[in-house]
């Protein structure tokens, strides 16, 4: 039994006319009786009574004629099921972060991804990028978002964000007096900063532009935590490096300063390797990042 099969049968039992059955299904006429025929044998009933006015369906038919519509309607339905996940439009997504993107951009873009595709679930994950490689290998994650550089080579990549580094100063703090600072004003002070086993990749550019301009920070205090960092700012206990969006995060005593020829610290949008030439992401993974560019699109331009 197929599918045609089901559709031909619906067609006679609702136009009652095999000619004008035929003519609906697309068929002639003749391959219109065989395949309902060929329907009967298998099922070993009769469903059509055949009469030189009309076709009429026997009991059995009128209550074939049920389950064959609703057959129809759920391939239909799960037909449309999969050119929408084809098109990025249902299914379940993953995205991995890293901390401090809920300050820089995340929040606007999940909420425009799920206002555009309401039929995706999507979770969040607050990893640290070694996290997010491992998790989008074992497939724990759809897509993650981190820093450059992306170390697995099975992964793919593609640049969304781009950021510099300010400083975050106590408020009383002579340097908060002035506009903007060069890195060579912080040598001599005392720093707070992440653990480098926490965040390598931005542990290791900020001592490398500190170590540029003559330097090494003397980090008196670490802690795992943006807001706990900003705090032991406020108090007095050190200054920090911050990437730009980290100042979206306001808190009394705490003050941020641009830094001349501050560098760039790039985020990234990482995904398993997919398939084809050239390789191409999960429709969904896809969808994601295309709503991704045009909402920080949409903020740099605002800028």
């Amino acid at each position: 039994m197929e599918l045609r099969h089901l559709r031909h049968f619906v067609a006679l039992a609702e136009e009652e006319h095999f000619g004008r059955a035929a003519e609906r299904v697309f068929v002639v006429q003749q391959a219109l009786s065989n395949s309902i025929r060929n329907l009967e044998d298998e099922l070993g009933v009769a469903l059509v009574l055949r009469t030189t006015r009309r076709v009429q369906l026997t009991p059995a038919g009128r209550e074939f004629l049920i389950g064959a519509r609703e057959t129809l309607a759920l391939a239909d339905q799960t037909a449309l099921r999969a050119r929408r996940a084809a098109r990025g439009e249902v299914g379940h997504l993953t995205v991995g972060f890293v901390s401090g993107l809920a300050f820089g951009g995340l929040p606007e873009i999940v909420r425009t991804f799920r206002a555009a595709f309401p039929g995706v679930s999507v979770d969040l994950r607050e990893l640290t990028a070694q996290e997010q490689e491992a998790a989008l290998r074992g497939g724990l994650i759809s897509v993650g978002l981190m820093l450059l550089p992306v170390r697995d080579p099975t992964l793919d990549s593609q640049a969304l964000w781009r950021e510099p580094l300010l400083a975050a100063l106590p408020a009383e703090h002579p340097l908060a007096a002035r506009e903007r600072l060069t890195i060579a004003d912080l040598a001599g002070e005392p720093f707070v900063f992440f653990p480098r086993y926490l965040r390598a990749t931005y542990f290791d550019q900020v001592m490398r532009w500190c170590a540029g301009a003559g330097f090494t920070p003397q980090v008196v205090q670490e802690a795992i935590e943006i807001p706990t960092l900003l705090s032991l700012v406020a108090a007095g206990i050190g200054v920090f490096l911050p990437i730009e969006f980290f100042s979206r995060l306001s808190l009394p005593g705490v003050v941020y300063r641009p830094v001349e020829d501050a560098p760039v610290i790039e985020i990234v949008a990482a995904w398993p390797r997919g398939v084809g030439t050239p390789p191409q992401p999960d429709p969904l993974v896809e969808a994601f990042l295309k709503v991704a560019g045009e909402v920080l699109d949409e903020r740099r331009g605002g800028v």
